[in-house]
């Protein structure tokens, strides 16, 4: 149905011509699912807004063919591309939020669409939305046909989108990483869905995402593409149980292993080296190998497990609440609440890292943020190595925060945009009074960089200047200058490529050990919890559901809900990786 031959694609910057997409070359069949893989920056999401001809103004060169029944879309004008694009290519945007107008309904927004390519009034849009909001399985589809987009969850933005792409009846469908950063329990569905659609209507789906794992799910043949090439392309069988390239052995490497307990993950760098000239070099080093390698011995960890739990706890929460009123009816007598955290009680111990796993909603931040009394608990009493939390006052409570951190979600927003990393940084060492003057803090900060992986020269460039993992790193590194002892990462690695997500956790692994840090790891991914986390604890509408050694938990989970988030693990056990 559509063949890309030799497609080169090359962008105006500030330092030159980058070429962002070389010589790349596929094509794909009716009915087909091909996966194109690679970290970002790879050249993925460039190919497919090539393919819909949605490329901005700085490219400077776009040559090749892209051929849809041997048209050659490169060659049409505006006009004639936009009665393609929706009608006979369909796409899914990478991020649902900021694809959809914030100002209109989702229903309204769909129904445009469909009143533009259909011709059809306005009637006739509705009925067509709500019977595509029905197909794609949203609850209360007229409910949210009126809704506004931050009136709904991210997994319901998701289905909005991809019912906007199947509004015209398009015969290829392009989805451009639409489960990232979503829980692996609504990434499993989306992903049911849309096999079940592309079944239903016979469609060929161009699948794009950064983990080999989501593309074992729904993909026949994948491409895997590294610096704008494509290095491999194989079925996905042949990708898993035999990769050739060593970025792709890289890339399955990185994913946290369920045959394994691991000190430390495998990154794209053990496989991928150059040599003087710039040409990769094999060496040959197999997934499994490096995977016994970084694995832990029973002892050693025997060992480390019984240290930890010989102590007094470190942290106590006793019968924490976080309740939040509904609004209701002016008449309305008896109060009603929203229990986002009911009557939670755990420990932590020092030097542990205790994960903390559910979906979206069920209360794991909020849980997070009233231990820091970042916002005041309802009820309940936290305890802090025998400081009860809650008895402090507000300036109290300020100085005791130099012992207490959090990682936020995402990093750029915890980051102040007008602000250099290097000031960043520094702020909370000048708000403590730490070190003498601006000069030792400086030296303290440069440290404090180099520790995380990034170079001094970095000091006083700004956070937009950064990569996702950079930024990430850089709000570890500003965690750290107070010196803490015990820090909350609350989604930390979610929304990275599997391979930054990797260098991320082995990073904390390292601090952890450097700095005797004590953590609460927040995450939906129960891969990646019981990859880093000693203990697992699994929430779930405000409350525990259940808590045990990691490998306990992982392997013989005891509640249907934690069952459920296991088998929702993307790619798990798909293949035997060699």
């Amino acid at each position: 149905m559509l063949v890309v031959n030799n497609l080169n694609i090359q962008f105006k910057t500030p330092n030159g011509l980058f070429k962002a997409v070389k010589n790349i070359s596929f094509k794909i069949d009716k009915g087909e699912v091909i996966g194109i893989v690679g970290e970002s920056g790879s050249g993925k999401s460039v190919t497919s807004l090539a393919i819909m001809r949605l490329l901005d103004k700085s490219v400077s060169m776009i040559q090749g063919e892209i051929l849809l029944d041997d048209v050659n879309l490169l060659d049409l004008s505006e006009k004639q591309m936009r009665a393609i694009r929706g009608n006979r290519i369909g796409m899914i945007f990478q991020e649902p939020m900021t694809s959809l107008n914030p100002v209109l309904t989702c229903g309204s927004q769909v129904a445009e669409a469909i009143r533009l390519h259909k011709r059809v009034n306005n009637k006739q849009a509705k009925q067509r939305t709500i019977d595509l909001f029905n197909e794609v399985q949203l609850p209360r589809p007229e409910a949210i046909f009126d809704s506004y987009p931050h009136e709904i969850s991210g997994g319901q933005k998701q289905r909005v989108m991809i019912a906007m792409a199947l509004s015209c009846d398009p015969e290829i469908l392009v989805a451009d990483e639409p489960t990232t950063a979503l829980d692996v329990t609504v990434q499993k569905t989306i992903i049911e869905l849309l096999l079940r659609l592309k079944a239903e209507r016979n469609m060929s789906l161009i699948f794009i995402s950064h983990d080999l794992g989501v593309i074992s799910e729904i993909a026949d043949q994948v491409m895997v593409m590294y610096k704008g090439s494509i290095v491999e392309q194989a079925s996905i069988k042949d990708i898993f149980s035999n990769p050739q390239h060593p970025y792709t052995k890289g890339l399955l490497a990185c994913r946290p292993s369920t045959a394994h307990h691991l000190k430390m993950l495998p990154t794209v760098s053990d496989f991928l080296k150059f040599d003087e000239n710039g040409s990769i070099i094999n060496t040959g080093l197999s997934i499994q190998a490096l995977q016994q390698r970084n694995a832990y011995n029973i002892n050693e960890l025997a060992q480390r497990k019984k240290n930890i739990y010989a102590q007094d706890p470190f942290l106590r929460v006793q019968n924490l609440c976080k309740w939040y009123p509904k609004s209701g009816g002016f008449f309305q007598k008896t109060k009603q609440y929203v229990k986002a955290v009911d009557d939670v009680s755990f420990e932590v111990y020092r030097g542990e890292t205790l994960g903390l796993v559910g979906e979206s909603g069920c209360g794991k931040s909020t849980l997070g943020r009233s231990i820091l009394r970042l916002i005041e608990p309802t009820s309940g009493q936290v305890f802090l190595d025998n400081t009860d939390l809650q008895s402090l006052s507000t300036e109290q409570m300020r100085e005791m925060r130099r012992d207490i951190q959090i990682i936020f979600q995402d990093p750029y927003s915890s980051l102040n945009p007008r602000l250099t990393v290097g000031e960043s940084i520094m702020e909370p060492l000048r708000v403590h009074s730490l070190y003498q003057n601006n000069a030792g803090r400086k030296e303290k900060v440069m440290a404090l960089l180099k520790r995380v992986n990034l170079a001094p020269e970095h000091f006083n460039r700004y956070p937009h200047e950064f990569s996702g993992g950079q930024r990430q790193r850089i709000v570890i590194a500003r965690a750290l200058a107070l010196q803490p002892k015990f820090i909350i990462c609350d989604e930390s690695v979610s929304a990275l490529d599997v391979s930054v997500q990797a260098q991320v956790l082995n990073l904390l692994r390292e601090l952890q050990e450097e700095f005797s840090l004590t953590y609460i790891f927040i995450s939906h991914d129960l891969s990646v919890v019981k990859h880093i986390a000693d203990r697992i604890m699994v929430m779930n509408k405000g409350i525990i559901e259940e808590v045990g050694d990691a490998e306990e938990v992982y392997y013989h989970p005891r509640k249907e809900y934690t069952k459920k988030l296991i088998s929702s693990i993307p790619g798990a056990g798909t293949f035997t990786v060699k």
